[in-house]
């Protein structure tokens, strides 16, 4: 099949969201380089997704122009969101993303987030405690949902008073990070919840200016590297980038996780007798129910990939979701195992833009799923065939989780 061949995928489609992973094989087998009808290139096979997070041709950076409205729309440089974005480290290429990264990585440090486990097992037992008397709940709601907003609300600083509002909220820019154009509705969407939580977090760094804190806000606002600090706009954006990126991401990776070793049941019972294992099944879950599906770059550079010609300015997709159950990488991939030696999986990205909240996700998954196992061994799905994802294609994650117990 050619790249260009005509192959169903409409990443807006339900049953496409609800089980991609079909299609992932067939592109894989058939066009592993393929450009959508929308204009993306779309990679599937490991040894490309791999290459693409940590070779420098593949760049990051849409700051320019051009590159902005490829990526979301004529209006691009009117759209506040938008705008947000290009203040992100996410979103650029060294020297910015080193200056950025370079500072941010000061005040997030691996003793400040080991020091949190403890803290994530309390909170765990404290979420249980509120529904173990009713024998069931929603495991979304009441557990993978909660736990990394007041977890990511803690290591930054945001006062208690403050954060029932980020735990009762919900996130708007995730559509942005889709590998196609947002919708009018999304856009506005995102611009919303982007100037809502900037008048909040500008007036918080103001506070901490007065009044510093131990906590990561303050260390953020006075974060200083070669005399260069952070301005206020990239402050604004990446302070709202770890919010984001410090919940999203654990909310799916704990409710994905879950799901899939109570559809499994015997995977589960493998995890209650053997603990120890739970640290394993975390990176196994990863690969194979990523929740992060897609990643892009824009290609600084020609380059040929799996027989494919591609020419600089292209904007490239990196299937994670499709890399994680390569068969040239997994055996058995489409098998969930969390016995599974060196799952080895690409939902961190990699390079220089390895998720910095990689050791913070593993930690939270680990302990929720240590908390249940020790509390709910005999935990199963209340309504196994009721099953709602939530309609984003780059992050995957699921809408609601009953389960019940006793």
């Amino acid at each position: 099949m050619p790249a260009t061949a005509s192959v169903h995928f409409d990443p807006r489609d339900p049953a496409f969201v609800a089980n991609p992973y079909p299609v992932f094989d067939h592109l894989r087998a058939t066009a592993p380089v393929w450009k959508a009808p929308f204009g993306r290139w779309f990679l599937t096979r490991y040894e490309d997704c791999n290459l693409l997070l940590r070779d420098r041709r593949f760049g990051k950076d849409y700051t320019a122009p051009d590159a902005l409205k490829q990526r979301f729309g004529p209006t691009a440089l009117q759209e506040p969101a938008v705008v947000e974005l290009t203040h992100m480290m996410l979103m650029r290429d060294p020297p910015d993303h080193t200056r950025l990264r370079g500072l941010v990585t000061k005040a997030f440090t691996a003793r400040r987030i080991e020091a949190l486990r403890e803290r994530v097992r309390a909170m765990a037992d404290g979420l249980l405690d509120q529904v173990m008397t009713a024998g069931r709940m929603d495991a979304i709601r009441d557990l993978a949902f909660p736990l990394p907003v007041m977890v990511i609300c803690e290591l930054l600083g945001i006062p208690e008073a403050d954060r029932d509002r980020f735990v009762k909220g919900s996130t708007s820019g995730a559509p942005l990070l889709d590998p196609r154009p947002p919708t009018r509705a999304e856009l506005d969407a995102a611009n919303f919840g982007t100037q809502a939580s900037g008048l909040y977090f500008e007036a918080l760094f103001e506070q901490r200016r007065r009044e510093p804190r131990d906590d990561l806000i303050t260390q953020l606002v006075q974060a200083e590297e070669a005399g260069d600090r952070l301005s206020t706009a990239e402050l604004r954006a990446n302070v709202n980038l770890l919010f984001a990126a410090g919940h999203e991401t654990t909310v799916n990776l704990i409710g994905n996780g879950l799901a899939a070793l109570l559809r499994q049941p015997e995977q589960w019972r493998i995890l209650r007798d053997d603990p120890s294992l739970i640290p394993n099944a975390v990176e196994e879950i990863l690969r194979y129910e990523s929740p992060v599906q897609a990643v892009s770059r824009m290609l600084a550079e020609p380059v040929e990939l799996s027989g494919v010609a591609l020419d600089r300015g292209e904007l490239l997709v990196a299937l994670i979701g499709a890399a994680n159950r390569d068969p040239a990488m997994f055996a058995d991939p489409n098998r969930l195992d969390v016995t599974r030696k060196n799952p080895n999986p690409l939902s961190f990205g990699g390079g220089i833009h390895f998720c910095l909240g990689a050791q913070l996700a593993r930690i939270e998954a680990a302990e929720v799923f240590g908390v249940l196992l020790r509390r709910i061994p005999g935990l199963r799905l209340a309504a196994p065939d009721r099953v709602a994802w939530r309609p984003s294609f780059a992050l995957r994650g699921l809408m609601e989780l009953p389960v019940a117990w006793g």
